[in-house]
């Protein structure tokens, strides 16, 4: 059974206010019921404050109106993130007299608040999710949506399983990518053939293992996996295979499913806002060129068909290749334009397919679109009268 995805496209036919994005956000609320649906309820509004300088963040000027939506509605709505994030929020605008609403650290300013869940998957055993998230009645996930290093793309999935998981269960999902072995050692009998390997990636993607040095130990972050090592390597040494880098999303999904499994059917709206798209997650503390262009705003009930078509509308554009670091590079122009920067087995769409998996959603979806795009013949521009 397919599930609806609202969506409000960045484009305009006309400079008026009405066919802006967080007028078209207004609209997605409505059709999401959100007023009728919090009334004295304990909103939680879970979105990424960013860091330091960065400023490609949910503009405070959209969360206002979330906010507003749920007093509206009778319910109490806070905001929160994780507590590095949360400290000095106000200094990239959301502080509460902006907003409409106080910021929190999720799991409370020293990571201690949170309740565990046992759930073994691979090397993870216990999942710690954010005391102030599970506590509360009502959940608005707000995400921006982004590359990222680990999978490809950041959106609603990830804005849940990492931002509403406390200490070190957030380190134990990117710990996870180690669990299927990648180097061989009895394929690499000369070990002095190892500086070399490292040598091999421009990217720093491989080095040699702090804990061993007769043995490899990959950043999967840094990798794209454009095989340059795997030409140095001896046969069967190294393996650049598509289980380590999908071990991330899986996790995900498994994060995603006990953060929800805490709240109550219905309780749970998610909203992906698409706009300044950057190469990596939000947390890297400063903001650069968009890669994308802008595609709009969506919102659902289904965490997994929200992602779903938010990847497929990103996927009709290309990247704006001349906007991306010099230091990283383009290596395949096959997939989705985020594997184009990434690499092709950190496959955005993996994390919607564990997903479906688990019972959070589906990924066949009707797209319904708040405000069609119109293509009147003219129309005159307004002139806006000083007073």
């Amino acid at each position: 059974m397919s599930s609806k995805v609202y969506f409000g496209t960045a484009r305009q036919a006309r400079l008026e206010a009405r066919e802006t994005l967080p007028a078209k956000l207004d609209l997605i609320l409505d059709h999401l019921h959100l007023r009728d649906r919090v009334n004295k309820e304990t909103v939680v509004i879970k979105m990424h404050t960013g860091n330091n300088m960065v400023y490609s963040t949910i503009h405070p000027v959209f969360v206002r109106r979330v906010v507003q939506a749920v007093k509206d509605g009778g319910g109490k709505p806070f905001v929160v993130d994780v507590n590095w994030d949360t400290e000095g929020a106000e200094k990239r605008g959301y502080a509460s007299e902006v907003i409409g609403c106080p910021v929190f650290p999720a799991a409370g300013p020293d990571e201690k608040y949170f309740y565990e869940h046992e759930r073994p998957y691979k090397s993870i055993q216990k999942w710690k999710i954010s005391g102030l998230i599970q506590d509360s009645s009502f959940m608005v996930n707000f995400a921006h949506v982004k590359g990222h290093p680990s999978c490809g793309f950041g959106a609603a999935f990830k804005n849940l399983a990492l931002g509403c998981l406390a200490g070190n269960s957030r380190g134990a999902m990117h710990d996870a990518m180690h669990y299927d072995p990648y180097w061989f050692p009895e394929n690499c009998p000369d070990k002095s053939i190892l500086p070399q390997i490292v040598a091999a990636c421009p990217h720093d993607g491989v080095v040699i293992d702090k804990d061993n040095p007769e043995s490899l130990h990959m950043h999967f972050e840094q990798c794209n996996q454009c095989g340059r090592c795997l030409k140095v390597a001896p046969e069967g040494s190294l393996k650049i295979q598509p289980v380590n880098f999908h071990t991330f999303q899986e996790a995900c999904a498994h994060a995603v499913d006990i953060v929800l499994s805490t709240f109550a059917p219905g309780k749970v709206v998610h909203l992906n806002l698409a706009t300044h798209m950057t190469p990596v997650c939000d947390c890297f503390g400063f903001t650069s060129m968009p890669i994308l262009p802008d595609a709009g705003v969506f919102g659902s009930d289904d965490v997994v068909a929200l992602d779903k078509a938010t990847l497929d509308v990103i996927s009709k554009t290309r990247l704006i290749e001349d906007n991306i670091p010099t230091t990283m590079e383009v290596h395949t122009r096959e997939g989705h334009p985020f594997q184009w920067l990434h690499g092709p087995l950190k496959d955005p769409y993996k994390v919607t397919e564990f997903g479906e998996k688990l019972g959070l959603g589906s990924r066949d979806y009707e797209l319904v679109d708040v405000m069609p795009l119109e293509f009147p013949e003219r129309s005159s521009l307004t002139y806006i009268a000083a007073r």
